[in-house]
């Protein structure tokens, strides 16, 4: 896993944002994402325990909930908030800033560039962002996921 995820300038100190380029087709990358249950092998910020509840594929409006850890279990309720099949997904949870992956093919097909957002912009208060160091730690956990994405979809740990 030498690859690294290039930081993406968002122009608002409200998201941050990473990309990384796939050896594998957009729907394949796709796929593992809009897979509740395999969330927990590529997260960057080693808060995700697992699934708890939700469908085995997303879609817009599909809830699912997370057994997450910092410091303590606890747990999340998501729901899809964006969805273009093949393309574009994006989940929050009740404090409504979103995790987004915007997918491009590129080439002949064979590769794809991922750009994931964490976006406090759509936050119920962006300033406690901050107050959490949330939009640090994410700049981080973004650039971490898509790297471990990666490993995961060109390894292929996931069913194609």
């Amino acid at each position: 896993m030498g690859d690294r995820a290039e930081i993406v300038e968002t122009g608002s100190r409200w998201a941050k944002s990473a990309r990384i380029v796939i050896d594998a087709p957009a729907q394949r990358i796709f796929d593992v994402l809009a897979d509740p249950a395999a969330h927990a092998m590529f997260d960057g910020s080693d808060t995700l325990q697992g699934l708890v509840s939700g469908p085995d594929r997303l879609f817009l409006g599909a809830h699912f909930g997370m057994g997450m850890r910092i410091r303590l279990p606890y747990r999340t309720d998501n729901t899809v908030v964006e969805f273009e099949d093949g393309r574009l997904i994006a989940w929050c949870h009740f404090y409504r800033h979103r995790w987004r992956y915007e997918l491009e093919q590129l080439d002949d097909g064979s590769r794809t560039s991922v750009t994931e957002t964490f976006d406090g912009r759509t936050s119920l208060f962006p300033p406690g962002l901050l107050l959490i160091n949330a939009l640090a730690n994410n700049q981080v956990a973004v650039a971490k996921s898509l790297v471990r994405l990666k490993h995961v979809v060109e390894t292929a740990q996931v069913a194609p």
